[in-house]
């Protein structure tokens, strides 16, 4: 079978016995009434009246119980109903004036034989009230080879019954389960003809038939007759022809009708139902940025204009449900004191001032969070409707090839233009694109551009095709007088990426840096100092493995230098560059302070004076004996970095007589040649400058690595 089909189809009905014994009775339950007493049960006796008697007697191998004072009864054939009526009667023979109750306390166990072609084969001791079917689950069921419609129970060597499991396992039927008897033998013979049903059908397996049940019906009816998915026009037969030598393998088509179910089947058949099409004969799918993604039933004339009659039927379900996040309910928790004592009354008072500020302070948070949510959910404003290009999907019958059929889908859904509302035909595709999708000329682009700080009115702003950073504030009111123009921080999206990248592969190179110069140290060390280098690089190691933790939880910023002239502080200063979608512009005050930072004794912040030059800052922070003056630089307020090394010519005038500018930083860095906090990677990077700008990490990374 599995080399005709393909597949391991399983024995239909072998499943039922996986689990061992799932259905054999216990033997301490009530028998029913008609249940026959023989040797091995235990009866449960009670007498009261003229004497007083409760006992367990166990009927013997003679069939008899002994009643104390009463003598010997023979109950063994005795149904269980007619059980309290024999005991009286002898009772009475002895005592007069008694009431009698009597039952079946235990039942006796019977020992039956499960022969032939069984999972397990042997003996098996079972309950009395046992049936042919409870012995077949204690052994297991048939094995793959057993049958399963044609199970024989012998007893005393005669054939006293034969079942068809097929009735138990597909209807439940349990008419034909015959009881057991002590000695009874159970036959499985070897499975008669055999048919795979497979295809389009739940009940795909290996099915025995029988002679007078062996028509296609028949076996469908096993697994509730022809399935709904199944093609009632054509079934696949292949059949074993033994007369055609060359080959003896044959195929015939065959309908589920009336006629086809009679179709009977021989040994070795293979059914194969085949599916129904999977294609609508009457459906256009909508698909793409839409309320409804779904197929909708096609109409003779209908065209793109009757699959979208409103604008509203191209808003997707999300851009609701992203707007509705930001308005949910949320419970305030209430205070609650339940300790009453007096002598915690102002301790009560403290605590709840307390957790009033606590809660004061979360709500603050909380409102910042939802702010800058909804700040970034207009962001989903990139997601509009592609009104100038959709697409029908069209599959020519013909030539079996797909067409793409475009169209404006503003001119026909809005204005109903004929050229672009076009007909439909069953089967159609209709797909919706959103702006980011696929990308639009830039004057159709949508930009949003968040501005804060000193501006006229801070805000998410729509830039209009073309417009630069210098409109863009103009057109929402210019600066403030408090505006610090040098101080600007301009962020973008695509540089933010790039920075990452970067930073992303200078912590490749430092892993990779970091493992072969501890193999080269260690391998030009001699024997004698090994040892204690070993312990000194280990640790070393350990300390370059914090920064490179360190490192990785940073992200880069997207800041753009943008190169300012520190004496011109207005919107002419700033550069007349376009702006890009996502672009963020903070405009800061005027900050009262330089800083100096690294290998200085001071690390702090100083109040900034006009003329304040690097020289006087470093004189008042005052550089340590580590520190590297030559590798000296000034992080300055507009994002950009001044290094010693580039202010060495004539005419560039000296680093130490460079005027700073509030809110620049003043940076010593340590000697590369100890092993400090920071040297490990500035000793692969090489350049402060890159780190503060190529990987876009700013003045954070100093304070962090």
């Amino acid at each position: 079978m599995q080399e005709s089909t393909g597949k391991l189809l399983p024995v239909y009905g072998a499943e039922l016995f996986a689990q061992t014994q799932t259905y054999a009775p216990v033997s301490n339950i009530a028998p029913p009434a008609n249940y026959v007493l023989g040797p091995g049960d235990e009866v449960q006796l009670q007498v009261w009246g003229a004497i007083d008697l409760a006992a367990k007697l166990v009927v013997d191998s003679k069939g008899q119980i002994t009643i104390p004072k009463v003598g010997a009864v023979t109950v063994a054939g005795i149904s269980v109903g007619k059980l309290e009526p024999t005991l009286k009667a002898h009772v009475n023979k002895v005592f007069t004036n008694i009431e009698l109750s009597a039952s079946v306390a235990r039942l006796r166990s019977i020992q039956v034989y499960v022969v032939g072609q069984a999972q397990r084969p042997g003996t098996y001791t079972l309950s009395s009230l046992s049936t042919l079917v409870n012995a077949l689950f204690a052994s297991g069921g048939p094995s793959a080879n057993g049958s399963m419609r044609a199970i024989q129970l012998k007893r005393g060597g005669q054939l006293v019954a034969t079942i068809d499991l097929y009735d138990f396992i597909a209807k439940g039927d349990k008419l034909n389960d015959p009881s057991l008897q002590p000695g009874d033998v159970i036959v499985i013979p070897p499975a008669g003809a055999r048919v795979a049903i497979t295809g389009a059908y739940d009940q795909a397996a290996i099915y025995e038939i029988k002679p007078d049940r062996n028509s296609v019906g028949d076996l469908l009816a096993l697994g509730g007759g022809v399935p709904t998915l199944a093609s009632p026009q054509k079934a696949l037969l292949e059949r074993i022809d033994p007369s055609a030598k060359s080959a003896p393998r044959q195929v015939q088509e065959i309908a589920l009708s009336q006629t086809g179910l009679q179709q009977l089947l021989r040994d070795g058949d293979v059914l194969t139902l085949l599916p129904i099409s999977p294609a609508f004969g009457n459906a256009v799918t909508l698909q793409g940025s839409v309320a409804q993604p779904l197929r909708h039933a096609w109409t003779s004339g209908m065209k793109v204009a009757d699959l979208i009659p409103e604008p509203e039927a191209l808003i997707s379900r999300d851009y609701y449900q992203r707007k509705n996040a930001f308005v949910q309910l949320q419970e305030e928790a209430e205070d609650a004191n339940s300790d009453g004592k007096a002598g915690d009354a102002l301790s009560g008072q403290v605590k709840a001032v307390r957790n009033t500020k606590e809660k004061l302070k979360l709500k603050e948070e909380s409102n910042r969070a939802e702010g800058a949510a909804i700040l970034d959910s207009f962001s989903e404003g990139k997601r509009q409707i592609n009104w100038d290009y959709a697409v029908i999907e069209r599959l020519n019958k013909d030539t079996l090839s797909t067409q793409l059929i475009p169209f404006n889908l503003g001119k026909a859904v809005l204005q109903r233009d004929a050229e672009h509302n076009l007909p439909l035909q069953p089967g159609d595709v209709v797909s919706i694109f959103n702006q980011t999708d696929l990308r639009l000329p830039t004057d159709r682009q949508s930009r949003l551009v968040r501005i804060e700080g000193e501006v006229a009115a801070p805000g998410v702003y729509q830039a209009k095709p073309g417009e630069t950073l210098r409109q863009l504030i103009k057109r929402v009111g210019g600066l403030t007088p408090q505006a610090y123009v040098f101080g600007t921080e301009f962020t973008r999206e695509s540089v933010r990426k790039q920075q990452q990248k970067n930073l992303d592969q200078v912590i490749a190179k430092l892993e990779a840096s970091m493992s072969s110069q501890s193999s080269a140290q260690l391998a030009n060390l001699g024997a004698d100092r090994a040892a204690q280098a070993a312990t000194l690089l280990e640790a070393q190691k350990q300390s370059q493995q914090q920064q490179l933790a360190r490192l990785k939880t940073m992200r880069s910023n997207g800041r753009v230098a943008l190169e300012l002239s520190p004496t011109q502080n207005n919107l002419m200063a700033l550069p007349d560059i376009p702006v890009e979608d996502g672009d963020r512009i903070v405009m800061p005050s005027t900050p009262g302070f330089v800083a100096a930072f690294g290998a200085v004794n001071n690390e702090n912040v100083f109040v900034y004076k006009p003329g304040r030059t690097v020289d006087d800052v470093l004189r008042i922070a005052g550089v340590t004996e580590d520190g590297e003056l030559d590798q000296a630089f000034v992080l300055r307020a507009d994002g950009t970095v001044v290094a010693r090394k580039d202010r060495s010519g004539w005419f560039s005038g000296s680093f130490d007589s460079l005027a700073l500018m509030p809110g620049d930083t003043v940076v010593v860095p340590q000697k590369v040649d100890r092993e400090t906090k920071w040297t490990f990677i500035t000793r692969v990077v090489k350049d402060w400058t890159q780190i503060l700008a190529n990987l876009g990490l700013g003045i954070a990374a100093i304070n962090t690595l």
